[in-house]
């Protein structure tokens, strides 16, 4: 977890994961990991294909503001710091059930981008003990429940566009 600290922080959920333990912040990884950065601008969607990295590396929440984010135009993350390289990955869409962006496309929090990446590399029991931390979670994956099962089945990232294409026409 990267929380650039641009939003309220009351509202933030990357605060309140890393506080309660279910994240680590991404000073405490191996020096060598290169982690799946969730990125909403990447060309490429996460699917299951990302499963053997996410297991060996991690998976990389950049908390941030949407606002903010939307001014940037892309994810620029600085290389010094610490801050990891990997590859970058956007998750495929999905209605956000949070309560400053609920019924929003695409407009997740961070820990529902946590635990879609989690249902979407194969790890739905551990995305819903996730979600089921924080308000909204569980109407995250029942609102969801559809494309999660769609993207599933999805072999590779064209399967997940094309899903997306079918469920978003």
């Amino acid at each position: 977890m990267v929380v650039l600290g641009d939003d309220d922080p009351k509202a933030c959920t990357g605060r309140r994961m890393l506080r309660r333990g279910l994240a680590l912040p991404s000073s405490r990884r191996d020096a060598g990991a290169r982690p799946i950065v969730l990125d909403p601008f990447a060309a490429e969607p996460l699917s299951r294909k990302d499963r053997a990295t996410a297991e060996s590396h991690g998976i990389l929440v950049v908390d941030g503001s949407w606002n903010r984010l939307s001014d940037r135009g892309r994810l620029d993350l600085p290389t010094s710091g610490g801050l990891p390289r990997g590859p970058h990955r956007r998750l495929p869409m999905l209605v956000a059930a949070n309560p400053q962006h609920y019924g929003r496309l695409g407009e997740l929090n961070s820990v529902e981008a946590l635990g879609a990446a989690l249902y979407l590399v194969g790890r739905p029991d551990e995305a819903a003990t996730l979600l089921c931390e924080f308000a909204g979670g569980d109407a995250f994956l029942e609102i969801n429940r559809g494309r999660f099962a769609a993207y599933a089945r999805a072999p590779s990232p064209d399967g997940i566009r094309r899903a997306e294409q079918r469920l978003f026409r």
